[in-house]
């Protein structure tokens, strides 16, 4: 299982989704083929990402408590 708290991970999920929405936003007001844009997309990739390895990990908290 994971070395985090379950506190821990929700309050990380929390943030990194706040993270994510205030990007994606952002993502449509960049020109294309700049570096700006490219850099949010990636970072927009790697936030997503983020967040299922978190959802996974609360999944497990789920199991191992039932």
């Amino acid at each position: 299982m994971s070395e985090f708290a379950e506190l821990e991970l929700n309050e990380a999920k929390r943030q990194i989704g706040s993270m994510l929405r205030k990007l994606e936003k952002c993502v449509p007001k960049l020109r294309d083929g700049t570096a700006q844009r490219a850099l949010a997309v990636r970072r927009v990739e790697a936030l997503k990402i983020s967040l299922a390895l978190i959802e996974r990990d609360l999944n497990g908290y789920l199991k191992e408590s039932v």
